[in-house]
């Protein structure tokens, strides 16, 4: 072994042994990494109704019960509604603006996940120096004198060729990247859930205007149909007026209700039109693409299985969202926690380095270095306290959010059921009176007639029976929108099963299809 191989051996030894300690070091650490300063989250618990009060004679959905599940706006068997509705997911604009916050959700997912994994990075340079002097290395000649009195040698260009490779990975000792990972993922699965909350509504919103311009189609039918009898009661009046059978009082009266009633049948293209125009809104299409030919309203509200009370919190999107929000808020209180303790960091740097290209890549121009840091908050005057604080209030908020938002379904279910069955009722009589009033108008003709009653009490008549109709076209306008509403209280056809799982968020999948911007389903985003 020549005498100068050794200090090398050794030097390359002593590398080796601090190398070791230092995956050592990282090894213990990853084994402490299970560590996790965080609370363990628990739904907060919700007083939850055994029965619904206003469910009455409602019929109880069993668990396997699919009356309401999917596209439960088939359940009114109305084709027309069915086509509009396929619409909607596609088109309406504030579906692909929450698919958008989902997209958006969910990269921060990937974002947040990256930090449990090293980073690594480059920066090759080449660098080119000019510098007019240099400073001599040593000086010849005889004692007390120098070669070149100035020091100085003459200038020159020098080359700098660098490859450096620089490597951390932060270790998750005390889960504060863990528990932002599970932040984020919360926070996607609401932003999912909102989603379909927004989806819901705009499905309820479709359903409800249809089945409004169907009523006014309804009405339009039944003010046609009056006019039309108004007409013939006063030709009739104007020529027994002619016979000199009739006052001209009669004829006037008769004219003024007609004039008034063509007016309300008039008056009814103006809110036909404004439902109209919504829908359009609701399926992202311009006024002038969207048209409905005249129906009369002729639907049935469905038989609509309230279920149990305890099921509306999975079935409500709106309720998996605060839950959703609540655990994100937890895992938050995890991350402020982590902040009291160390940050410790392993970091290696390793390249080629040379003043000459020949030589750039040899081994002698290699360098490298590794080992770890440990960094630490010796004094910040309670900051990290004011954050784990904070994070505990919005703790505490998102919980009152989630039981008033539980709360506010229940009142919502039971507003509705309240409403339909009250309705029904109302609805028996108004026909009821509507059969009266239809039977008083042909006695007060007959009377009329035969000259017993004057004209004005068959006027008073023609109003009443009139009035009543539109009262019961009314009242079955309202059920039917107390039938979607209470639909859209139970959650839909959606249930919190469909929420995307962190599996599913990861690997860039969504229970629901988000749409485009312009309408068209939106493609799946590559997976780097």
């Amino acid at each position: 072994m020549r005498a100068g191989t050794a200090p090398v051996i050794r030097a390359m030894s002593a590398a080796r042994q601090s190398l070791a300690r230092s995956v050592s070091i990282a090894c213990l650490f990853a084994l402490l990494s299970g560590c996790n300063v965080g609370p363990k989250y628990q739904r907060a618990p919700v007083e939850t109704p055994a029965a619904y009060k206003e469910n009455g004679d409602w019929k109880v959905a069993q668990p396997q019960d699919a009356a309401a599940r999917g596209k439960w706006w088939e359940a009114f068997g109305d084709p027309q509604l069915n086509a509009i509705e396929d619409q909607v997911n596609v088109s309406n604009q504030n579906i692909a603006a929450a698919a958008a916050n989902f997209l958006a959700a969910r990269a921060l997912v990937k974002q947040a996940r990256a930090q449990l994994f090293p980073s690594a990075a480059t920066q090759p340079s080449i660098t080119y120096t000019h510098q007019p002097f240099a400073i001599a290395s040593g000086s010849s000649g005889s004692s007390g004198s120098s070669s070149s009195s100035s020091g100085l040698v003459e200038s020159g260009t020098f080359a700098e060729y660098v490859l450096p490779f620089d490597a951390s990975w932060q270790l998750d000792l005390w889960g504060r990247i863990r528990n932002g990972v599970k932040a984020s993922v919360f926070a996607a699965q609401a932003s999912a859930a909102d989603l379909e909350s927004v989806r819901l509504t705009a499905q309820a919103e479709v359903a409800i205007d249809y089945f409004s311009i169907r009523a006014q189609d309804a009405q339009q039918q039944l003010l046609d149909q009056t006019v039309k009898a108004f007409q013939d009661s006063y030709d009739i009046e104007k020529e027994r007026f002619d016979a000199g059978l009739s006052s001209n009082e009669d004829v006037t009266q008769a004219q003024t209700l007609l004039d008034s009633v063509e007016a309300q049948a008039a008056d009814i293209g103006i809110l036909r039109a404004q439902y109209e125009h919504a829908i359009a809104l609701l399926v992202g299409k311009p006024p002038e693409d969207f048209s409905l030919a005249p129906l009369a309203l002729d639907s049935i509200p469905p038989a609509v299985p309230a279920a149990m009370p305890s099921e509306l919190l999975e079935r409500r999107p709106d309720v998996a969202a605060a839950e959703r929000s609540m655990a994100e808020a937890n895992a938050e209180i995890g991350v402020a926690k982590a902040a009291f303790y160390p940050t410790v960091t392993l970091s290696a740097a390793g390249g080629f380095e040379s003043v000459s290209a020949a030589s750039w890549f040899t081994w002698p121009s290699r360098f490298w270095s590794v080992g770890p840091g440990v960094a630490e908050t010796l004094f910040d005057a309670g900051a990290r306290r004011g954050v784990l604080q904070q994070a505990q209030a919005s703790y505490d908020q998102t919980v009152a959010v989630y039981r008033q938002t539980v709360l506010t379904g229940f009142v919502q279910v039971e507003d509705n059921l309240a409403a339909l069955r009250i309705l029904a009722d109302e609805i028996r009589k108004q026909d009821t009176a509507v059969q009266s009033a239809q039977a008083n108008l042909t006695l007060a003709t007959d009377r009329y007639r035969v000259g017993v009653d004057p004209y004005l009490n068959v006027i008073t008549a023609q109003q009443t029976l009139l009035g009543n109709e539109r009262t019961a076209l009314d009242l079955r306008m309202e059920q039917m929108t107390d039938s979607v509403q209470l639909i859209e209280a139970l959650g839909g056809g959606w249930d919190a099963s469909q929420l995307p799982t962190e599996r599913d968020i990861r690997a860039g999948r969504s229970a629901a299809p988000p749409v485009a911007p312009g309408g068209a389903p939106a493609p799946a985003p590559a997976n780097p």
